[in-house]
């Protein structure tokens, strides 16, 4: 007897489900953005901007942010992967209601209404603490390097900036003076033209040329105002040891050069990320921070910065906790990256108990025995005195799992946008889509 099979009626006339909602089962996370877009967000800032009544109709806003909000939590991110996703997708499918935008409408919205879009974070944040999923008991930070949408082999060194302007120039000098001795010839050749055009080469050598301009005095604007802040931060330092009486050790530092370092680099391409050290190696890329609660996975603060460095994010996080939900964490757990004397000191004013690594990975109160401030050296005793027992075990539990969510569950490693700003927000973009899955998990 042969095998029976289910029959394949791939040909069979149906009739369609009532609602396209029919065609998403019940459960699932593009139902429950669609409800908190109708029902729970203030678009109202977005749709404020519509003011024309001519040409054609826009895309309703609520649709066009649920659909990118739903793109972003499914690990979608491109516009034209998106409005491909519009068609051959059914979550994708229910959301546009059959009517899917093109990819450049995608595109044009989430240009035009970035800074809004990531403003909604405060917004499902927000929701998150009203749902019992943020009670700022421990809140753990952390920073992830993520490329940016550039090219390290687009980037150039100070000096080698100032050793190819003056070959350029010379090229480029070198070429105009035999185009402007060669008139007569010229005249013969080009007929009715001027006879004075330069050659397509020579004219993009001299917008090469006055690229490295711009990027070379970008680098000698920032070396003399990192100069400048440098010597700011020496004279209160000085008259702070003045004050308190205490004598001058150690050797007098350098004075801070206003020259840019030699090898100092600068991207064509975006030219505000930077060259970040990671474990893999050495990306053209940005520095994305988040502060995560303890209590489900939620991202309370984010920030995002072009430096490798996790110092100067601290305090910045742990305020903006306080800017989004209006209080501050008890506790606050970070790795040895944000250790400083005045990043402890403004968590003493801020009434934050916190939890800073000492030194690297498992030896965490051992790190550099005997250096840093006062406060520097009880940190390495409250950590030692603890043990295994000790609340910086937190840390890494709550921060990390959170980055390896969005890097690889969702496979975003890489930014679309070009520049700090539209950078930021499109981390912010990230973080909502985090905390919209923790939301939909717990409804």
């Amino acid at each position: 007897m042969s095998k029976h099979f289910r029959p394949w009626r791939i040909d069979q006339t149906q009739l369609l489900p009532a609602s396209v909602e029919d065609y998403v089962p019940a459960g699932h996370l593009s139902r429950f953005i669609v409800a908190l877009v109708r029902e729970s967000l203030d678009l109202g800032e977005i749709e404020a901007s519509y003011a024309s009544a001519l040409g054609q109709p826009p895309f309703d806003p609520a649709l066009m942010t649920a659909l990118l909000l739903n793109g972003y939590a499914s690990g979608i991110y491109s516009s034209r992967r998106i409005a491909k996703a519009c068609t051959e997708r059914a979550d994708f499918m229910m959301i546009v209601a059959g009517d899917p935008p093109d990819f450049r409408t995608i595109s044009d919205f989430r240009k035009r209404h970035l800074k809004a879009l990531a403003e909604l974070f405060v917004q499902v944040l927000r929701l998150a603490e009203t749902a019992g999923l943020v009670k700022l008991g421990h809140v753990a930070l952390d920073g992830t390097k993520i490329k940016a949408n550039a090219s390290k082999h687009k980037a150039m060194s100070y000096q080698r900036m100032k050793r190819r302007e003056a070959e350029l120039q010379a090229e480029v000098d070198r070429w105009l003076s035999a185009a402007e001795a060669a008139d007569a010839e010229e005249d013969a050749l080009y007929g009715s033209k001027r006879g004075d055009e330069l050659p397509g080469w020579v004219a993009d050598k001299q917008k090469r040329l006055a690229k490295i301009r711009d990027a070379k005095a970008a680098l000698e604007a920032e070396a003399k105002a990192a100069a400048e802040e440098e010597r700011r931060l020496r004279a209160a330092a000085e008259e702070k040891r003045v004050a308190e009486g205490r004598k001058k050790s150690g050797k007098t530092p350098k004075p801070p050069d206003d020259a840019p370092d030699p090898k100092s680099q600068k991207n064509f391409t975006d030219p505000e990320s930077r060259i970040l050290k990671t474990g893999d190696g050495f990306i053209q890329g940005y520095n994305a921070q988040a502060a995560v609660d303890g209590q489900a996975q939620i991202i309370v603060a984010h920030e995002l910065t072009p430096s490798t460095s996790d110092h100067g994010q601290f305090v910045p996080l742990v305020d903006g906790i306080e800017a989004n939900l209006g209080r501050r964490p008890k506790e606050a757990s970070a790795d040895a990256g944000y250790l400083s004397e005045a990043n402890l000191e403004a968590m003493v004013a801020r009434g934050v108990k916190a939890y800073v690594a000492c030194g690297r990975a498992k030896r965490a109160a051992e790190g550099g025995r005997g250096a840093g401030g006062p406060l520097t050296q009880a940190m390495r005793r409250r950590l030692k005195r603890a043990g295994w027992r000790s609340r910086y075990r937190l840390r890494k539990q709550i921060v990390e799992p959170v980055f390896g969510q969005i890097k690889q569950g969702r496979g975003f490693r890489q930014f679309l946008l070009r520049g700090v700003e539209n950078v930021r927000a499109e981390w912010a973009l990230i973080c909502i889509a985090h905390n919209l899955t923790k939301l939909a998990k717990a409804a």
